[in-house]
């Protein structure tokens, strides 16, 4: 697979791409560059846990960053660099837009860093998005490990919005630690809304009653119709691997399972190369796929 060129830049690959703010309703958007990027203020700044941070953020210029659930932006720190980081926000409000971000680099100490009043640089949205609502009118099963519950975020807020269109709606959640559980004021706010959330960590301090073990061993026994079920997957690529094998063993068609694959994405638009798999670019082709398209590349360890 070649990557497209600049005069091919259009349709899929332009999915994600801001608007003007300028069209009329109902008017197709007004193309823009997609390498632009546009000055984000930090509204507000939430500690997570001890290495990940959420940051709330407004447009400068007053123009809202719609996106679909699980497309992610690069995210700028000015004069530092940019990374791609998943939105974790609400797609119906688009004026706010929110990411969840792990301290593991250069970029990503200054981002975490980052408070109110702050300026960043946003490109995107780009990339394929979860499309949740092709579940309504069976189950939804959300998996997810460590900070993959951030991308999925987006995705269960769009299934609650719209509740009545679904059956179960089950969250399966495996993090290291108790202290590594994030959005823990919102995991009530959830089961309120007739999602079942179970949680899992791979140990426990002295005294703790929760769940301890692999969020995958969740899977068997969770309650969901896998002829009729849509599973979501986000986590470390090693937890993903086995828990679409497990949710696969279920009884869960493979093209009904799909995952979010992270790779070092750099331009977003499928012109550097840096993400390729083997024919794809994860920046454009995903990060959103489905297992029957990708398992075969899941099994090959140096891809």
């Amino acid at each position: 697979m070649t990557a497209p060129t600049g005069a091919q830049l259009t349709g899929a690959h332009l999915a994600g791409a801001p608007s003007t703010g300028t069209q009329l309703a109902g008017a197709m958007p007004t193309p823009v560059d997609p390498m632009r990027s546009r000055p984000f203020r930090v509204l507000a700044h939430h500690q997570d846990t001890d290495d990940t941070v959420t940051l709330r953020l407004e447009p400068a210029d007053g123009v809202p960053l719609r996106f679909e659930a699980g497309q992610y932006t690069m995210l700028g720190a000015l004069g530092i660099g940019e990374v791609p980081i998943s939105i974790s926000g609400d797609p119906h409000a688009p004026q706010l837009l929110q990411h969840t971000i792990r301290d593991v680099g250069g970029v990503t100490h200054a981002l975490v860093h980052a408070r109110p009043g702050a300026l960043l640089d946003v490109r995107g949205p780009y990339g394929a998005g979860w499309s949740a609502l092709d579940g309504a009118g069976g189950d939804v099963v959300l998996v997810a490990g460590g900070i993959g519950l951030a991308p999925l975020r987006p995705a269960l807020l769009d299934v609650i919005a719209h509740r009545e269109r679904f059956g179960r709606v089950v969250v399966l959640y495996g993090t290291r630690s108790p202290a590594d559980v994030l959005f823990t004021g919102e995991l009530e706010a959830w089961r309120a809304a007739d999602v079942e959330v179970a949680v899992t960590v791979d140990y426990g301090p002295p005294g703790y009653a929760g769940r301890v073990g692999l969020v995958t061993a969740l899977i068997p026994r969770a309650g969901f119709d896998p002829g009729r079920t849509l599973a979501l997957v986000c986590g470390p690529e090693v937890m993903m691997r086995f828990a679409a094998a497990a949710l696969v063993a279920r009884g869960v068609a493979a093209d009904r399972v799909r995952l979010s694959m992270e790779r070092n994405m750099k331009c977003g638009v499928g012109l550097c190369g840096h993400c390729q798999l083997r024919e794809l670019f994860i920046c454009v082709d995903g990060p959103v796929l489905t297992y029957a398209r990708i398992e075969s590349l899941m099994q090959v360890r140096q891809l």
